[in-house]
């Protein structure tokens, strides 16, 4: 079920600040993610920008790596941002910059409960989970990465060229945006393999056993993470024009990485993260612009 205001109060000073705010988290903490929102139209690329910042909050909580920062402490700022969240949802305002980007855009799509409360979740998870079965696994990938792909096709479907029967529409399309969030959070675990085994003592993939990671390792997670690609991409073209090309730079890009990790020999990438060059990423973006239905 999702969340709406009783009232849409008029664009304030402080909404501006709030959405200005959210934008710069973006910039500062992902060059790919940022090049790709620059290709959706407005007031989408607003929306999503303040979607992804409060992910990156609170990805920030459980994953810095200062070793300062104690368990009970990442818990409780865990915790105070979770009850923001609600309660800006719910009132419309947060003391919290981006936690109110977040909660405009929300109430404006239709963001609710149903996505936020698995987000927080997997969140939680990270606090306490060191190695993951096969069922925490899918909980945890569904929680960090399907429900934003979930809200950002939220965003997508509100936009003034969306569908008229929203709802219809994103029961056809929520497949795809959970199989491209799925992907996505599959690529960062496989690059990230030796960080977070070694700094944050963490083994995602289930079974996997990291210091003896093989080749055959490698190609059995990128065959999961191309199946998911795949099924990404069969909707991708079915999505509003004023998101359509941003999705395919995004889909683009991880598609990239993936064969770059494919290339790459296990032993390589237990030592060092594998990226997509900048100028690669212009590449994907201006393909993206151009390739396609427009």
């Amino acid at each position: 079920m999702s969340f709406f205001l009783r009232h849409a109060p008029g664009r304030t000073l402080y909404d501006t600040v709030a959405e200005d705010s959210a934008a710069v988290v973006i910039r500062e903490y992902s060059s790919s993610f940022g090049l790709a929102s620059r290709l959706l139209a407005e007031p989408v690329r607003t929306q999503v920008r303040n979607v992804y910042a409060l992910v990156r909050v609170a990805d920030e909580v459980v994953d810095n790596p200062d070793p300062t920062l104690e368990r009970e402490t990442r818990a409780t700022m865990l915790t105070w941002l979770e009850q923001d969240v609600r309660h800006a949802l719910d009132a419309g305002y947060s003391g919290n910059l981006v936690v109110h980007a977040f909660a405009r855009t929300a109430s404006a799509v239709g963001i609710g409960e149903d996505v936020v409360a698995p987000f927080f979740a997997s969140m939680r998870m990270d606090l306490d989970t060191t190695a993951h079965t096969p069922e925490t696994f899918d909980r945890y990938v569904y929680g960090s990465a399907e429900v934003v792909g979930l809200m950002c096709l939220r965003t997508f479907l509100a936009a003034p060229d969306g569908p008229a029967d929203r709802e219809t529409a994103y029961e056809r399309l929520a497949p795809g945006a959970r199989h491209l969030g799925a992907a996505f959070q599959k690529l960062n675990f496989l690059r990230d393999l030796a960080e977070d085994h070694d700094v944050l003592r963490r083994d995602y993939f289930p079974g996997l056993d990291v210091d003896g990671f093989c080749d055959a390792d490698r190609d059995r997670i990128l065959d999961d993470i191309d199946g998911d690609l795949h099924a990404a991409a069969e909707v991708v073209e079915d999505l509003p024009s004023s998101s359509r090309r941003a999705v395919r730079a995004a889909h683009a890009t991880f598609a990239e990485l993936a064969s770059r990790l494919r290339a790459t020999p296990a032993g390589e990438i237990r030592r060092r993260r594998v990226r997509v060059p900048a100028a690669v990423k212009l590449r994907l973006a201006a393909g993206a612009i151009h390739g396609g239905r427009s």
